[in-house]
């Protein structure tokens, strides 16, 4: 989500450099050794240990290299522990090893929030610590019976049944990124969606969508054109919108079970409070299937940027004007989202019928972010990619836009890199058509495929340049407009 907004993201790590040996004066001391370790990552209090043993480091540089080493290490433990299975086991080992603790130092969060800090409790007697440290002494062996037996009971060759709450596996040989939710036929939404009640920040529809507009803020006016494939830019500028791009908040998730209620909670709504400050998306949709109005629908918000997407000969190349924002929360990585609930796709069905019904929007005009977006300098597809594999269309009620073919390809010769095949693998479906046509445009013109190309890209410039500067011109003629008026004075 904060690639959208810097494009890069925040919380990335640069591998700390070699530093140079310093030779060794006459009679100056041995440098301490314990300055250039971590501390020990089982320890209950580890900011604790980590400011004591940062105080014997007086060279600041050395210093700062040294708490990175450090908090990189007790994340990549984080990461491992939260795929501990069962909730006792990782409260055990989260407890054991003090991680918990050093997580509001993490940077790992692309939102750049930190988590919030941990909620004093009260200790519990001597008998209860007693009972409860039994307790998980008990789980802990279990858990190594269970682990040490499981391939005794697997080895027959017979594969362990999928969890009820798995979905089956999709087309193409895509992985499942979501609990199972019926398809609906492309097309249908309820034949009419009205207000049942409202006020007092919420909105709750006919169809069962419930809206929180508490946090819902004012965006900037939505303008845009649309581009003809024949004649180029449109004349007059349009405010309403007429598409949706679905999205992943690339956020924290934690494990969707009851003893991480708390941080469910704070990261949600930490996460609602970065939006909301950066005007990023139109909605949000929580782990729980809460729907979040974040910017206005009449506004423009900040979440699909540079982007292509066409029908018929309309083409549009930026979506943050002609389109609405729905995000999931969640992150998209390894070529899949992160689990999905079943609440938040029926939330997002739900809220997607009452958006295509209220502003008329067309099936072909909801497209998810990572089938959309480009590097307009480099000319390539999949800036972002999240969505560009796995979102339910067919559940939604909505054409497969994996087999449409690739606006950015097929229209402008925008191309993909070793980047873009580390992220999402094989390309979808309607990458490799438009490279199709392309080529076959090229065989019928009697061009070279890159002397093709390069007349799409340049075509793609060009447009892209009008759309700049129209924007542009209307920014200053605003700021103009809203200047006061300055009345010559009479001598």
């Amino acid at each position: 989500m904060a690639r959208v907004v810097s494009g890069t993201g925040v919380g990335g790590r640069r591998e700390p450099t070699a530093r140079r040996p310093v030779a060794a004066r006459p009679g100056a001391k041995e440098p301490q050794a314990p300055a250039a370790r971590s501390p020990g990552l089982f320890t209950r209090d580890p900011i604790a240990a980590l400011e004591e043993r940062a105080r014997t480091i007086d060279d600041p540089a050395e210093k700062l290299r040294f708490l990175r080493r450090s908090l990189a290490r007790y994340e990549a433990v984080d990461e491992k522990l939260q795929g501990v299975p069962g909730a006792p086991l990782r409260w055990l080992a989260y407890r054991v090893t003090g991680v918990e603790a050093a997580r509001p130092l993490f940077s790992r969060n692309p939102n750049g929030a930190l988590d919030p800090p941990r909620r004093a409790r009260t200790p519990l007697p001597r008998r209860a610590r007693r009972a409860a440290n039994v307790a998980a002494l008990l789980l802990v062996a279990a858990a190594g019976l269970a682990i040490a037996a499981y391939p005794l009971r697997t080895r027959g060759g017979t594969a362990p049944p999928l969890p009820l709450a798995a979905a089956a596996p999709a087309s193409r040989g895509e992985a499942a990124v979501a609990e199972a939710l019926p398809d609906a036929p492309h097309g249908l939404a309820p034949a009419r969606i009205w207000l049942v009640d409202g006020g007092g920040g919420f909105e709750l529809y006919s169809n069962g969508l419930r809206i929180d507009t508490s946090a819902a803020v004012p965006g900037e006016p939505r303008r845009y054109r649309v581009f003809d494939r024949r004649s180029g830019m449109g004349g007059d500028p349009l405010d309403r919108p007429i598409g949706i791009v679905f999205h992943t908040s690339e956020s924290d998730i934690w494990p969707l079970e009851e003893s991480f209620n708390a941080k469910l909670r704070d990261s949600s709504q930490n996460l609602l409070h970065y939006l909301r400050k950066n005007r990023v998306y139109h909605y949000i949709i929580d782990r729980f299937g809460q729907v979040f109005r974040v910017v206005e629908e009449k506004d423009k918000a900040n979440h699909a940027g540079n982007s292509v997407w066409s029908v018929g000969d309309r083409v549009y190349l930026n979506l943050n004007g002609p389109t609405i924002g729905v995000s999931f929360e969640t992150r998209w990585e390894g070529g899949r989202a992160l689990p999905i609930t079943r609440a938040q796709l029926e939330a997002g069905r739900s809220l997607s019928d009452y958006l295509r019904q209220k502003w008329s929007i067309e099936p072909a005009m909801c497209v998810t972010h990572g089938l959309a977006s480009v590097n307009p300098r480099k000319h390539l597809i999949g800036h972002h990619v999240d969505w560009a594999r796995g979102f339910p269309f067919a559940a939604f009620g909505l054409p497969d836009q994996y087999a449409v073919p690739s606006p950015a390809v097929a229209l402008f010769g925008f191309s993909h890199d070793e980047g873009f095949a580390a992220a999402v693998g094989e390309p979808w479906p309607g990458v490799a058509e438009a490279e199709r046509r392309l080529a076959a445009e090229a065989l019928t013109q009697g061009l070279p495929e890159n002397a093709h190309r390069r007349e799409r890209t340049e075509l793609y410039d060009r447009w892209f340049a009008e759309q700049a500067k129209d924007a542009e011109d209307a920014q200053k003629t605003s700021a103009e407009a809203k200047e006061p008026r300055r009345h010559g004075s009479g001598g």
